[in-house]
């Protein structure tokens, strides 16, 4: 196996990892880091079709928040097949390294969103789903990344655990279902992107089991804050690169962005951990599960 090989195994690990303990995150971590030594357009249609199983799992296993959930996200799913159509096509026609630039533009603020525990509660949710439907569905066709920016949305309306679970898994199955049949349509697939499945299939079966034990001995807040702050430093150092690619910023000065991204995280960090000393959430995720209905996504307030 070559390094590339083994860098994908190893990541796709840690992203499979992730995704079993949060329901989401698989394509947040892999894409950021898959990106230096591969294009949208060849990683890309490898993740989907994985993403269709992944997502229909994730489903299943919360069938029962379902009716709960669904009217809250049909907006969203409607809006999301027009925003699939333009991304689809953006991936077949935009040089590699724009795409790039533009996956790592539109992750960095809404992975940033996440590690600040934004929330603000939107009133008429409706009207606001199909606008972010759209918006998701080019995001998603473009980079396989949705996961950030709906964990945003659906901790800010509330729900509670198990039914952020069935919305994520509804919405997120509508848009790797739509994208994958609108990348066969395009005539994305190819043989280089089908020899990657099977180097990702076996990291998912290890990774997810791994997660779903593993946020059973952490605290979930504290587990996605950490994911979130890797995710952080993996974008801001890939947009430096990338930016030097570019030559949008010469030489050295590209990796300023990164150092300011690596700067702020270490303020959030230290704002999240010192915070969550003082309001004693050191508690383990039982008593934590106990104590409240309300969603362990929810992002912490500062």
């Amino acid at each position: 196996m070559d390094t590339n090989t083994i860098a994908l195994a190893g990541i796709t690990l840690l992203a499979a990892t992730v995704n079993g303990a949060l329901g989401y995150g698989f394509s947040s971590i892999t894409v950021p880091v898959a990106l230096f030594f591969l294009t949208n357009r060849v990683l890309n249609p490898a993740l989907v079709p994985i993403e269709v199983v992944l997502n229909a799992y994730v489903l299943w296993v919360n069938r029962r928040s379902i009716p709960v959930v669904w009217r809250r996200t049909l907006p969203i799913v409607i809006a999301l097949a027009p925003g699939v159509a333009v991304g689809t096509m953006m991936v077949s026609q935009v040089n590699s390294n724009w795409l790039k630039f533009f996956t790592y533009v539109a992750l960095l603020p809404l992975i940033l969103l996440q590690a600040a525990g934004f929330r603000r509660p939107i009133r008429s949710e409706r009207a606001a789903g199909y606008a972010f439907g759209g918006a998701l569905g080019v995001l998603y066709s473009v980079t396989t990344i949705s996961g950030p920016p709906l964990a945003v949305a659906l901790s800010n309306q509330g729900l509670a655990q198990q039914e952020f679970r069935a919305a994520l898994g509804i919405i997120r199955l509508a848009e790797s279902s739509m994208t994958a049949v609108a990348y066969a349509y395009a005539g994305l697939y190819s043989v280089q992107s089908a020899s990657l499945i099977p180097i990702i299939l076996p990291s998912l079966a290890i990774g997810v089991p791994i997660g779903a034990q593993l946020i059973r001995r952490i605290r979930p807040e504290t587990f996605r804050r950490i994911c979130m702050s890797f995710d952080a430093w993996i974008v801001g150092f890939g947009l430096s690169g990338v930016l030097q690619q570019l030559q949008v910023i010469n030489g050295r000065a590209a990796y300023s962005v990164f150092v300011t991204v690596a700067l702020f995280d270490i303020w959030l960090l230290y704002r999240f951990f010192s915070g969550a000393q003082a309001r004693g959430l050191g508690a383990s995720p039982a008593r934590v599960d106990e104590s409240s209905r309300a969603s362990t996504y929810e992002p912490t307030r500062f």
